[in-house]
């Protein structure tokens, strides 16, 4: 029987781990070595699709391998949020993240199978979509000053039209309402489009909703802009009079996006994903290519933060809506 010195045996063992050890020292740092794949929760040609296409096609170019867009849609999101938190922890797998699977299902569904804080690495927001407060033209207001002492002489009398009770646009106007102390009767729809014929057409006299939903019937004279729901002037169009700059300072109703990983992704892959997330965004060139939203980079902290700055607002207003949904 052969015998070895306990020496002999420890040597023998760290010889034979020392390629794990090096592999397991080098492999972030070359990350990455294989396409990394992108999950997004809505359908292709949705907004927050097209902005992933247009940030992965550089994070291609600028790392050298693919990264390519999954589409995980349905249940509110609900669906492709689940497949990404669930997903392996190594940089392989990330999730462009929305104000409504992030902010807004959180306040809204009991029974998430994931959580958007718990579940997830922030790498950076990427892009802010305001919301516009808009009426119809011949509503007897111009600003929101004027909205809001119209609406306090007559609470809970003018309709507001929705895309539907516990929509994005419709917990835009409850925040508004409850910054401001004013009241309107919410009507449900089923989607921005036929509101916004019943605004046009008169059957409504208030809105909230996105640029590329409103903007063209601004421009033709259909409806009538008031402000943008951002808490700074539109860097693309700073004319436009925010409503924090109305009298209500901080004030901000944005849908957005950003960047994440799944929980427990090495440190160093995050850093690097996003000094590279940063650098597009902070091109010019990329800018005019995502025309119609605000590019908006962020540390993985600020995003962190706000993340849950944007669930506390978000879930007062659905309080306030008494939205309940159930799965």
């Amino acid at each position: 029987m052969l015998k070895y010195s306990f020496r002999q045996v420890l040597c023998a063992a760290i010889i034979s781990m020392t390629p794990f050890w090096t592999w397991a020292q080098t492999s972030t740092s070359s990350y990455p070595e294989r396409p990394v794949r992108i999950i997004v929760a809505f359908p292709a040609g949705q907004a927050t699709d097209l902005a992933t296409r247009a940030i992965a096609e550089r994070l291609t170019h600028v790392f050298k391998q693919p990264f390519v867009v999954e589409n995980r849609p349905g249940a509110a999101s609900i669906i492709g949020t689940e497949a990404a938190a669930r997903s392996q922890a190594d940089g392989y797998t990330l999730f462009m993240g929305s104000s409504g699977s992030l902010a807004i299902n959180p306040g809204l569904y009991k029974d998430l199978p994931y959580d958007a804080v718990k579940d997830f690495e922030p790498i950076s927001l990427t892009l802010k979509v305001p919301f516009f407060a808009v009426t119809n033209p011949e509503f007897p207001v111009n600003n929101i000053q004027e909205l809001v002492s119209y609406l306090k002489q007559h609470p809970n009398e003018v309709n507001l039209g929705t895309a539907g009770i516990g929509a994005s646009n419709h917990l835009a106007a409850e925040m508004f309402m409850n910054t401001a102390g004013v009241s309107m009767l919410a009507v449900p729809y089923k989607g921005s489009p036929p509101a916004i014929t019943d605004l046009i057409a008169g059957r409504l006299s208030v809105m909230f909703d996105t640029g590329p939903v409103v903007l063209p019937h601004v421009q033709s004279g259909k409806l009538k802009l008031l402000a943008v729901a951002t808490a700074e002037p539109l860097s693309a169009a700073p004319d436009i009079v925010t409503i924090a700059q109305s009298g209500y300072p901080g004030f901000e109703a944005v849908g957005w996006a950003g960047l994440l990983a799944p929980a427990g992704t090495p440190g160093d892959i995050i850093t690097k994903l996003n000094k590279a997330v940063v650098q597009i965004l902070s091109d010019p060139e990329f800018s005019r290519k995502l025309a119609g939203a605000e590019l908006a980079s962020s540390t993985p902290e600020e995003f962190a933060d706000y993340i849950k700055s944007e669930q506390q607002k978000w879930g007062e207003a659905i309080q306030r809506a008494g939205v309940v949904a159930a799965r």
